[in-house]
């Protein structure tokens, strides 16, 4: 009788190569997720005579697609100038509603809803000598339908992220009272 067929148990697990590829033991261990803090604002940088202190670049526009990637773009344009970007953030989108006059009426009736979208790219430390080229870069390579706005950022710009909330308000006025 052949020797291999008495052996009942399988041996290769006793290997000394048996779990060779595993790895997870080597990972740390994951932390559990920490809640996200409020936003604080921080201390605008005062301009001085050879730097821009901190400028917001706003780009607005009615196509969500074109502002996203227009800013995108100046995001990456920043980058590769080495100029800082500091944040690059979202504003709230705001809805009109155009009413349209019937020609011989009083009545006005909605003929439809824009939504306005807006991003912010948020840039510091900037030379004021690289400033009119990336002005005009900007410009050359802005797509239609996109407005552009760069400004100095004020701590009203800074309040602007935020919704506002009248429900919340009022009920922390009726706890204050």
């Amino acid at each position: 009788m052949p020797l291999g067929v008495l052996l009942t148990n399988r041996q290769y697990r006793s290997m000394p190569t048996h779990g060779i590829g595993r790895y997870r033991h080597l990972l740390p261990k994951a932390l559990p997720k920490k809640k996200k803090d409020k936003i604080q604002a921080k201390q605008i940088k005062a301009p001085t005579a050879t730097e821009f202190g901190v400028l917001n670049v706003c780009v607005s526009g009615y196509d969500l697609t074109l502002v996203e990637h227009y800013s995108q773009y100046i995001h990456n344009l920043c980058s590769h100038l080495d100029i800082k970007v500091d944040e690059c953030y979202a504003l709230p989108t705001k809805s009109t509603e155009v009413m349209v006059m019937q020609e011989q009426g009083t009545k006005m009736y909605l003929d439809g809803v824009l939504k306005t979208h807006e991003r912010v790219v948020q840039i510091s430390e900037m030379k004021a000598t690289l400033f009119p080229i990336l002005a005009e870069v900007l410009l050359k390579n802005q797509p239609e339908g996109v407005q552009l706005c760069i400004k100095q950022h004020t701590e009203a710009d800074f309040q602007a992220r935020f919704k506002t909330r009248p429900e919340l308000q009022g009920l922390i006025a009726k706890i204050n009272n």
